[in-house]
């Protein structure tokens, strides 16, 4: 819950921003100068490009959510829980690779399985691959649709 009113604090924030640099785009768009109006529409796109960011990042991160969701309720979703642990509380490296190896054969097997795709999604992010996490979670959302 903390998560999610953080989120819209951080949106409002953005949407007050978004308003404010709108408003100075459209200043620049009534000057008439060329040079101004350039410059307008150049920082009218600012706001079109985070909204689209924003809601974009939003829209995944509600995919995810429910994706859990549902293996949850078929008691499918990933638990990393016996795997050793560093002082740090990350996953010990060799067990990361080892659980993420398992993660990549049941990809192998199933390779329309959105399930196996999401759990190796998980296992990137628990070795440490966060960008491949996101890339593979994003397969997995376009299996689930």
């Amino acid at each position: 819950m903390k998560a999610r009113v953080t989120v819209g604090l951080l949106i409002a924030a953005l949407a007050v921003y978004f308003v404010l640099l709108a408003g100075r785009a459209v200043a620049l768009l009534r000057t008439g100068d060329v040079v101004a109006v350039l410059l307008g529409v150049g920082v009218l796109i600012l706001p079109l490009l985070g909204v689209w960011l924003v809601y974009s990042n939003l829209r995944f991160g509600w995919e995810t959510e429910k994706m859990a969701r549902e293996l949850e309720a078929d008691g499918l979703l990933p638990d990393v829980s016996h795997l050793p642990r560093r002082p740090s509380g990350r996953v010990d490296r060799d067990a990361a690779d080892a659980w993420f190896e398992e993660r990549r054969g049941e990809v192998d097997a199933s390779p329309e399985d959105w399930r196996a795709w999401f759990r190796l999604a998980y296992a990137y992010d628990v070795a440490g691959d966060r960008g491949r996490a996101r890339e593979t979670m994003k397969k997995a959302i376009q299996l689930h649709s």
